[in-house]
């Protein structure tokens, strides 16, 4: 199997969405607590208010919700932030949150432990590039018109509590739903994500890592869901994956919250109207003040290329 990433970002309207152009198949692999804590009921489709942290913290945000970047290269910067983090944890150092937010392009993810019998397609012809990554869950696609958040944090600032974690990022994408297109999500009882009658909206996988978290959310906006198709999404064979400008198609006429006219927005208002949401719901459910910070471009611009390298999916 052939290791290699394309080593740019495209940085591209995310107006209309479009269906990604297929290409040949390559295989790759890298292989304190608060004192109150409230959450939704994982029956219930209501939001409620979290109370995380006694003092909010700053958390540095990485922004490049306009970019289609390669998932190699998101993956690669991702680990990088979390080895300094741990580097300064060693030291008895105080380390700023990170959130990234992003869109790639298109792309298959497989969990750490992800079976391929979810694929509907040969491994060896794969429609886009594929990845075992050592994120929990199953098989999933990312690609443009989806928004994700990696959020890198230290579970110890927090609340030390996995099940609390994937309950706070469930929690986000309610909470913009709600507020921002009177859309009524739900949590599903034994099931991870966001999800709409029988529709999951948002996806996630994460890993810890010494109490480090990060992969994250994904949440479909205006996504070509046709890729979808191709694989059995998070390994659930009776549902079906919907997106934001689906759902408010179906729910038209649509009036929010003295919002502008979302549901006839284009779609770059879409995905601009989704973005701000996400980071305000954000940083009030995580009690962080969101600090912008200019992008490392050097993390995606190579100046030579990468070579390609031989190795087994594990």
């Amino acid at each position: 199997m052939i290791l290699a990433s394309p080593n740019f970002v495209i940085s591209v309207p995310t107006c209309p969405a479009h269906k990604p152009t297929k290409k040949p198949y390559r295989l790759h692999s890298h292989t304190t607590l608060s004192k109150s804590n409230q959450l939704s009921d994982p029956k219930s489709s209501e939001s409620t208010s979290i109370i995380i942290n006694d003092q909010s913290r700053t958390c540095e945000c990485f922004d490049l919700y306009k970019d289609l970047v390669p998932y190699g290269k998101a993956w690669d910067w991702q680990k990088k932030i979390v080895r300094e983090k741990k580097a300064l944890i060693e030291k008895k150092e105080d380390c700023l949150d990170t959130l990234i937010i992003l869109q790639h392009l298109p792309v298959y993810t497989l969990g750490t432990g992800s079976s391929e019998e979810y694929l509907n397609f040969d491994i060896k012809d794969a429609p886009y590039d594929v990845y075992r990554t050592e994120r929990g869950g199953e098989v999933t696609y990312h690609g443009p018109g989806q928004l994700v958040m990696y959020p890198i944090i230290n579970l110890r600032n927090h609340k030390m509590d996995l099940h609390w974690y994937l309950r706070a990022l469930e929690e986000v994408v309610i909470r913009v739903l709600s507020s921002t297109f009177s859309i009524k999500a739900s949590r599903l009882e034994g099931l991870t994500g966001v999800w709409v009658g029988d529709k999951k909206v948002a996806a996630i996988g994460i890993r810890v890592s010494q109490w480090i978290t990060y992969h994250g959310l994904a949440l479909n906006v205006n996504t070509d869901l046709t890729p979808f198709h191709s694989i059995v999404p998070c390994g659930i064979r009776n549902r079906q994956v919907g997106s934001i400008k689906g759902l408010l198609g179906e729910f038209q006429p649509f009036t929010g919250c003295g919002k502008a006219d979302v549901p006839h927005s284009n779609d770059c208002q879409l995905i601009d109207i989704t973005h701000s949401s996400l980071i305000k719901e954000f940083s009030e459910v995580f009690q962080v003040e969101i600090l912008h910070k200019t992008i490392p471009m050097t993390e995606f611009v190579e100046t030579t290329p990468i070579s390609s390298l031989t190795k087994k999916l594990s």
